[in-house]
Parts: structure tokens; sequence; C-alpha cells
């Protein structure tokens, strides 16, 4: 039996394109190695390298590709800036399941599959009554390790 790994991430308004901006994929933290070691190994010697990657919806069993990347012109172009990790082609997938601003993506794998397994965990939203001067929304951001 092989040990499944799973990590989740909130999803931001820009995640699931609620903000009608352009945004280049889901953000990778180059600072969490779990989650980059997780993922497909990208070659940082070559500009921009990228994998396909596999994944299954859990909630109903369609298969979808994604493309990880690795965007590195910085370290490439005298002129570059982008130096940042992403999975991108997820917007349509995420419209698709209805997925909303604070929902929870969740990406896991055992070690002896080739694909990954894809959900969305719904959060309860509640209407907020009032908000007072002391009162501060809390922002949770970024990728969790689940298992």
């Amino acid at each position: 039996m092989s040990l499944r790994q799973a990590f989740q991430k909130i999803l931001s308004a820009n995640d699931v394109g609620a903000t009608e901006a352009h945004q280049a994929g889901i953000h990778i933290p180059k600072t969490d190695k779990a989650l980059l070691d997780f993922l497909p190994p990208l070659d940082a010697g070559k500009r921009n390298p990228d994998a396909w990657i596999d994944c299954l919806d859990q909630e109903n069993g369609v298969s979808h590709r994604f493309r990880y990347i690795y965007y590195n012109n910085r370290l490439h172009d005298e002129k570059g800036t982008r130096n940042e990790y992403r999975i991108t082609h997820m917007t349509g997938y995420l419209r698709q399941v209805g997925a909303n601003e604070g929902d929870i993506l969740e990406i896991s794998k055992c070690q002896s599959e080739t694909y990954y397994h894809l959900r969305v965990l719904r959060t309860v939203r509640t209407a907020v009554l009032k908000e007072t001067a002391q009162s501060k929304p809390v922002k949770l951001v970024g990728w969790n390790r689940v298992h």
C-alpha cells in the first residue's frame, strides 16, 4: 500500500476567475519544498520548463489535464522578471465545478499512481451582519499539507 499525500489551497477570487483579471494559473510557492517534491520535477536549467499533469476529479470522475510550469525567465533572460511556479489551465475546471473564493482546492496522489486526484471542498458562507472597528477579517492564504 502506498502513502497518499494531499495538499490544500484556499482559493482566491483570482484563482476562480471572479475578478476577470488575467492570471497565469494557481501559484505554487518556491519555498514549499514538500509541495514542489509532490509535483513532477522541472529542470530549472531550462527556460520555462513544464509538465502536463493528469488529474481525476473525485466528485464526478472526470479527468483533466493541467500545465505545471516554472516561469523562470528571470534566470535566463537579461530583462526577465518572472521566477515562479504555477499550475495553469485550471480556471475552466474551477468554473465548471462551481468553485468560489474561499473554497478549498485539494490535490492528492499515491506514490504508485500516475495521476493526481482533485476535489473542491465547499466552505460555509455566512452573511456578515456588522463589522465593528475592532473586528478584522482573517484571510488565510497559501498551500497546506494535509497528509
